[in-house]
């Protein structure tokens, strides 16, 4: 935790002091996204579902943050283009406000659906 606590400062020193507090969270999730390559394993996921699932198949995605959510929206479109998918989600299903009071985190996620031909 200590090499965590050197680059909080080390953000907090480049920042003004309101910028980094809400910086903070964004820098440690981009060198996560980029340590896990989560984008990659996205990809990967994303390239291979349709072989996974059955004719007529269904598959839901639940997005976390902007990043992820673009992949799958632009996948699943370029799927449903190519007559890989039959029927994708016109818009991605929000938590309603009960959701998120009972859970804040929920706040930014997205389910995007699609269904194979």
């Amino acid at each position: 935790m200590e090499t965590c606590g050197a680059l909080a400062e080390a953000v907090r020193s480049v920042l003004s002091e309101v910028d980094a507090e809400s910086s903070l969270p964004r820098v440690f999730q981009a060198l996560r996204i980029q340590i896990n390559d989560e984008f990659g394993a996205l990809e990967s996921i994303l390239r291979d579902l349709p072989a996974c699932l059955n004719p007529k198949g269904r598959v839901a995605i639940l997005t976390f943050h902007s990043g992820e959510d673009r992949r799958v929206k632009q996948s699943f479109a370029a799927g449903l283009k190519d007559g890989i998918y039959a029927e994708v989600a016109p818009t991605p299903l929000r938590p309603s406000a009960d959701e998120v009071r009972a859970n804040p985190r929920a706040s930014c996620a997205k389910l995007r659906w699609a269904r194979l031909r």
